[in-house]
């Protein structure tokens, strides 16, 4: 905690809004994305799918390949606190959305179901999206496909298992506009989950890594993918780091406040 409290302070000295940005494609981002309106429709969508996750005081047992919860303290798990806790918070998810009707990805891959919070936020982002969805629990993806059914989210492809048998094949056959990584907040998994995914990125697309402040070792993860010669681009918004390979643009990297 202490550890994030320091970080985030440390941003906040380093960071800047639209009128630190000398960059005309971050310029717009910021500008007609990151600071507009929300689509209320969507924000009612979202707000509709977040309170039946809420409503739900199930009790499942949790697979977890990642880093863990600094919360939880072990793996039987309320499904709503699930959702609370480890889901998508509502600032991230209203950015998500603007960001989906900003850029329109059409091919999407994330890396990290839980209980499907996120990927309904994909799917009522851009609805004409494909989007493919990697979670290593079966029982959290249990849930989440309840939760696509019972929403009638039919743009959905879910995959259930450890993400070193799932996330190899998916990427040898599709290239992806955006990839949404949420799985394991660990240096070593997401520098390995960005490597395999390069291969699926083209000049228009966009990555996003939850939590880059996560702990000491996943700021050392964030920096050495700033630094690989295929990123142009990086936005840091303390809560994700966001990165582009437009090989138009210098390298250029922002803090930016949202």
């Amino acid at each position: 905690m202490w550890y994030k409290i320091k970080a985030f302070i440390t941003f906040l000295l380093k960071s800047t809004n639209q009128h630190g940005v000398h960059s005309p494609f971050v310029y717009n981002l910021v500008t007609k994305c990151f600071y507009h309106k929300t689509n209320l429709s969507k924000v009612n969508a979202f707000n509709s799918i977040k309170q039946w996750l809420y409503k739900n005081h199930q009790t499942i047992t949790i697979t977890d390949f990642g880093s863990g919860s600094k919360v939880f303290k072990n793996n039987k798990r309320k499904i709503s606190d699930i959702a609370k806790i480890a889901g998508i918070n509502n600032k991230k998810g209203l950015l998500l959305l603007r960001l989906l009707n900003y850029f329109k990805p059409q091919n999407i891959l994330e890396i990290g179901t839980s209980v499907g919070l996120s990927t309904a936020i994909l799917s009522i982002g851009n609805p004409n999206a494909t989007i493919n969805t990697l979670e290593g629990c079966a029982n959290t993806a249990a849930v989440a496909q309840d939760l696509f059914d019972t929403f009638k989210l039919k743009n959905i492809n879910l995959y259930v298992g450890n993400f070193k048998d799932t996330l190899t094949p998916i990427t040898t056959k599709t290239k992806f506009d955006l990839i949404y990584f949420d799985g394991n907040h660990q240096k070593e998994a997401t520098l390995q989950y960005f490597n395999l995914c390069l291969k699926t990125a083209h000049n228009n697309s966009i990555f996003i890594f939850d939590d880059i402040n996560w702990s000491k070792e996943m700021q050392e993860a964030w920096l050495l993918i700033k630094n690989h010669p295929k990123v142009t681009v990086t936005i840091d918004t303390f809560f994700w780091g966001i990165v582009f390979f437009r090989k138009e643009q210098i390298k250029q990297h922002f803090k930016i406040r949202v």
